[in-house]
């Protein structure tokens, strides 16, 4: 009876002491969670795992009411520059103040995964980072393809989260494209693909190519930002193409920005000659991002030897006809496709930096479920990447403390073509890790972590 009675009181001790040792407390925000919207809180530990339950206390208590609290976003379609030292700094700040606890290079990457995770890990980090392996990297600098093969396959065994490949910027022969995407099969890890074409004449042809892919090498097939590559102009028919092929077995993804405009580098094959009736646009429907100047015929050559990023103009893409009816497919998710590289001004599009806000805004505003938009943004990337996110994206019990506090009356991307470089607004607050990353428009804990197989 004693030793029972002791038992008993050592479990209850146990529990106060866990409880106590709450490291933060979100009290009275609104979350979703299992099926339902309520009001509650959560706690996060001393090993910034997540704890819910009633009664709860912490060393530090934070009132959220009136908030929505959000597994924090994933961004799986990042895009940082090449140098690491220079960039991520002022890369890390915009995602973070845009809700992003964990960004993901899945549409480029590195040649070198194992070189970028050993310089990463030199630096402190504001949310989660990590790669998928850049073939065109590895292309510019290997000619023959056994050797590019080799180099794919070293990237997934130190741990690249995925094989990832721009064919309409770098065109690459089908047999070739159909090697990496059974490497991707072989370790489990998706292929993620820039379709093609682009054109309104080709661009299903890039579709095709793309789930032919997939159904020949059975790898898990992501299409990056299809409302500007793949189905700019037909995107019903782009839509209908997954949906036949997804009912026919075939793993297939895709992702949109909340945005009705691309903005890509004038060097890039888009701009090869042509391109004017491929897009039918001119020269000066072109917008250089960071200053809003609009290119000439004159400009034109002098800013594409300078690799400048020009943006065409808003409607490009129209919301009714390419974002709307994509993202209310289930395989649809948000993802960026940017990164802010440079202050104070860069020339990066504004999607870097406000992506995430401003598709919760869209969701609040256009009759989406707020609950369907967070999901997107969370859980479906989670399903992409699999193993490595197992333990985060959702509100439940023990996972690791990514959330994202946001006021849904005042949420909104604030980044423009003429000044990409501004934080989002209404985000109140973002944990990394369990860490407070990011409070009342100010940084704090550096506690991101590297996320890979």
């Amino acid at each position: 009876m004693m030793a029972a009675a002791t038992l008993g009181s050592s479990r209850v001790n146990a529990r106060v002491a866990s409880e106590r040792a709450l490291a933060v407390l979100l009290r009275g925000g609104r979350m979703y969670r299992g099926g339902r919207w309520a009001v509650g809180d959560v706690g996060v530990d001393e090993a910034g795992l997540l704890r819910f339950g009633s009664g709860l206390s912490a060393v530090e208590t934070i009132d959220v009411s009136g908030k929505v609290v959000a597994p924090g976003f994933i961004d799986m379609l990042a895009d940082n520059g090449a140098n690491l030292a220079r960039t991520t700094p002022v890369f890390e700040k915009y995602k973070l103040t845009d809700g992003v606890t964990t960004a993901l290079q899945m549409h480029g990457g590195s040649p070198d995964c194992a070189g970028f995770y050993a310089q990463a890990a030199r630096s402190p980090h504001l949310i989660n980072y990590g790669v998928s392996t850049f073939i065109m990297g590895i292309r510019y600098r290997i000619r023959d393809v056994p050797t590019r093969l080799r180099l794919v396959e070293r990237n997934l065994d130190c741990g690249a989260l995925g094989v990832s490949h721009s064919i309409e910027y770098q065109p690459a022969p089908y047999p070739e494209l159909l090697a990496y995407a059974r490497l991707a099969r072989r370790y489990d890890r998706p292929f993620v693909l820039h379709l093609r074409y682009s054109s309104t004449e080709q661009e299903l042809e890039g579709v095709d190519e793309g789930l032919r892919l997939a159904r020949e090498s059975g790898a898990r097939l992501h299409i990056a930002h299809l409302h500007s590559t793949g189905g700019t102009f037909h995107m019903e028919a782009a839509l209908e193409k997954i949906r036949r092929a997804i009912q026919s077995g075939v793993v297939v993804t895709t992702c949109v920005y909340p945005y009705s405009y691309w903005a890509t580098y004038l060097s890039s094959r888009r701009f090869d000659p042509g391109w004017r009736e491929r897009y039918r646009l001119d020269y000066e429907d072109l917008r250089v991002v960071g200053s809003g100047e609009r290119i000439t015929a004159t400009s034109f050559a002098r800013h594409r030897r300078l690799r400048t990023l020009v943006a065409v103009p808003e409607g490009t893409m129209p919301f009714a006809r390419t974002f709307d009816l994509a993202i209310r497919e289930d395989f649809c998710m948000i993802g960026s496709d940017g990164g802010i590289a440079r202050e104070p001004r860069s020339n990066s599009h504004p999607r870097g930096a406000a992506c995430f806000a401003t598709a919760v805004r869209y969701a609040l505003d256009h009759s989406i479920p707020l609950e369907r938009m967070i999901m997107k943004m969370t859980e479906l990337p989670r399903s992409l990447v699999r193993e490595p996110l197992k333990d985060r994206a959702v509100l439940e019990e023990g996972q690791r403390a990514d959330l994202c506090v946001f006021d849904p009356a005042t949420i909104r991307g604030n980044a423009s073509v003429e000044n990409p470089n501004q934080f989002s607004e209404g985000i109140a607050l973002v944990l990394v890790n369990g860490g407070l990353s990011y409070r009342a428009g100010r940084l704090g804990a550096q506690s991101g972590k590297a996320i890979r197989y």
